[in-house]
């Protein structure tokens, strides 16, 4: 809008050439500014700041027409269409089936190395295993992908990385977190992970066998293969994520940096 644009640089031009450049008078600006905003736009910032209160209690993925059920039977007479038009302008947007992010993508033709903790997730001491897995954060510029490293000795997390990708570099760059903190002779260490291409590629298992370290595998289509791993990606979304303070989250930036103080709280 010609309001908006001036108040964005009225500090920079003044308004009064900037209305020139833009053919518009000065007193239409200010009229504008001072006119007391109309019924239907205190209604929409009424109903804006309720449908962003529902769209996070039920964990950021309504789409419209749960969004509009929801706010019906919390007492908002609203139409639907005026809750798609209320969600565009917020910039919200709920999942739809089909459409969740995969974090796990295997690479049929990769050789896979074998179960080394068959789901015995104990350890007698520090750095003899480590448990990895990816999830994935949605944000309004699109999807944040989280990697952790788990100590299973510990249960404390000694590498992470955050990115807008899901390709090896991201994994690479958690592992050397991981290798910077805890040494780089770890001879004896199992780092245990799902079939994902990102585990099973080359350079991943060149940069664990530098530190003396075996890759584990877990079984394909098993949903106790990597339980300790999902478990603290389970607290990660439950205390961060979708905690009670928590808003939208608008960019992977902002995921990252929640991260590096929950990593390390």
């Amino acid at each position: 809008m010609i309001v908006e644009f001036i108040d964005d640089n009225r500090a920079e031009f003044g308004v009064a050439p900037i209305c020139r450049t833009l053919q518009v008078a000065p007193s239409t600006y200010y009229c504008t500014k001072t006119r007391p905003a109309s019924t239907q736009a205190v209604r929409d910032i009424t109903m804006m700041a309720a449908l962003v209160t529902l769209w996070q209690a039920n964990y950021s993925v309504y789409v419209v027409r749960k969004l509009w059920i929801a706010a019906t039977k919390a007492g908002h007479v609203t139409g639907r269409d005026q809750v798609s038009r209320l969600m565009r302008e917020l910039g919200i947007r709920g999942v739809k089936r089909g459409r969740w992010a995969r974090t796990t993508i295997s690479e049929e033709s990769a050789e896979r190395s074998r179960d080394l903790v068959d789901r015995d997730f104990t350890a007698d001491r520090p750095d003899r295993l480590w448990v990895t897995d990816l999830t994935y954060v949605p944000t309004w510029s699109g999807v944040a992908y989280v990697w952790f490293i788990v100590d299973a000795f510990s249960r404390r997390i000694v590498g992470w990385r955050v990115a807008s990708h899901m390709r090896s570099d991201m994994v690479l760059d958690a592992l050397e977190m991981a290798r910077w903190s805890r040494g780089t002779n770890l001879e004896g260490l199992v780092a245990h992970s799902d079939a994902g291409s990102q585990f099973t590629g080359i350079r991943y298992g060149e940069r664990l066998a530098e530190i003396g370290a075996q890759p584990s595998t877990g079984s394909i289509s098993d949903c106790f293969e990597n339980a300790l791993a999902e478990s603290t990606n389970s607290a990660y979304k439950s205390e961060l994520i979708r905690g009670p303070d928590q808003g939208p989250w608008r960019t992977v930036e902002d995921v990252e940096l929640a991260t590096l103080g929950w990593s390390t709280g």
